[in-house]
C-alpha cells in the first residue's frame, strides 16, 4: 500500500552549501533566469540548481515580483499578494499543498520540473529524496497510485482548460473555458496544478481564481464517485480517479 499524504514521509534537509538568503534584505524581485534548466534530464541535474540557486520556502515574501524562466514562458512575472499557504479564500480548503501533492507522487514526475526556480526548493528536494520525481521522461510508477493520470497537454488546449499555443487561434467556450484559454487572462498554460501553485505562493487574479477554484470544487464528484462505487479502505479500487484527485488537492484515500 502506498503512503498517504501526510503520513510518514522523509524530510530532506537542505544541504549545507544551500543559499540562504540574507533575511534583513527585503528581496523585491526574484529572477528564475538560469539556462541549465532547459536542458534538465535528471534528478542530479536538478539538485546542481537546486543547491546552488534554490531558495528556500521562509525568503518568499508579500510584494515580491516573481519573474518566470522555463521551458514554455520567458516574459512573464507575477506579484505575491498574500504570504505563502495563507488567506486562501474561505471556500477553498485544499487537502494537500503543492510540495506535499509531488513529494506523494504526481503527473509521472514530469511536472513543473523546469519551474523549480519559482517555487520553494523544499517541494522538489522532498521529491527527489522520495524518488518522485522523473524529469527524463513521464514515468507512472512514481505516481502515488501507479497508473496514467492526464491528458496530454494537447488535449488540454483542445478542451479550453489552458491558452493554445502561441499563434494559434482560439475557438468560441462556454464562460470559464473562455476566461482559460486566454492567455491574457490565464497565464497558467500548464493548467490547474500550475495555477494552484501560484495560489498558494500568495498570487491572486480574481477572476481566474473564481474559475478555478469553482473547478476545484467541481472535481469533488470523484470522490463521491469512490464512495459510491468502492469498499472503505480499499485503496485498489478506481485508483485512475484516487490519482487525480490528490493532482487536485482532494483527498484520495476516501
Amino acid at each position: 500500500m502506498r503512503r498517504k499524504v501526510g503520513h510518514g514521509r522523509k524530510s530532506t534537509r537542505l544541504q549545507e552549501d544551500f543559499p540562504r538568503p540574507n533575511l534583513l534584505e527585503p528581496f523585491h524581485r526574484m529572477s528564475v533566469k538560469d539556462p541549465r534548466i532547459l536542458s534538465i534530464k535528471t534528478p542530479e541535474d536538478m539538485l546542481e540548481i537546486l543547491n546552488s540557486r534554490g531558495r528556500p520556502l521562509s525568503s518568499f515574501r508579500i510584494g515580491q515580483t516573481i519573474d518566470v524562466w522555463n521551458k514554455m514562458r520567458k516574459d512573464q512575472s507575477y506579484i505575491l499578494s498574500e504570504a505563502p499557504g495563507t488567506n486562501f479564500r474561505a471556500d477553498f480548503r485544499p487537502y494537500a499543498t503543492p510540495g506535499e501533492i509531488l513529494a506523494a507522487g504526481a503527473f509521472e514526475g514530469k511536472y513543473l520540473n523546469d519551474c523549480l526556480l519559482e517555487f520553494p526548493a523544499e517541494w522538489f528536494l522532498n521529491a527527489i529524496a522520495l524518488g518522485r520525481l522523473s524529469p527524463g521522461g513521464a514515468n507512472l510508477h512514481v505516481n502515488q497510485f501507479d497508473i496514467l493520470s492526464r491528458l496530454p497537454l494537447t488535449q488540454w488546449q483542445k478542451n479550453g482548460w489552458v491558452p493554445p499555443v502561441r499563434g494559434a487561434r482560439r475557438g468560441k467556450n462556454a464562460k470559464g473555458r473562455d476566461i482559460l484559454s486566454d492567455p491574457h487572462r490565464n497565464p497558467d498554460e500548464r493548467g490547474w496544478f500550475q495555477w494552484y501553485c501560484r495560489y498558494w505562493m500568495g498570487r491572486r487574479l480574481p477572476e481566474l481564481d473564481e474559475v478555478q477554484i469553482g473547478r476545484w470544487k467541481a472535481f469533488t464528484r470523484h470522490a463521491g464517485a469512490i464512495r459510491a462505487n468502492c469498499s472503505a479502505g480499499d485503496l485498489s479500487c478506481r485508483p485512475r480517479q484516487r490519482q487525480a484527485l490528490l493532482q487536485w488537492a482532494w483527498n484520495p484515500y476516501v
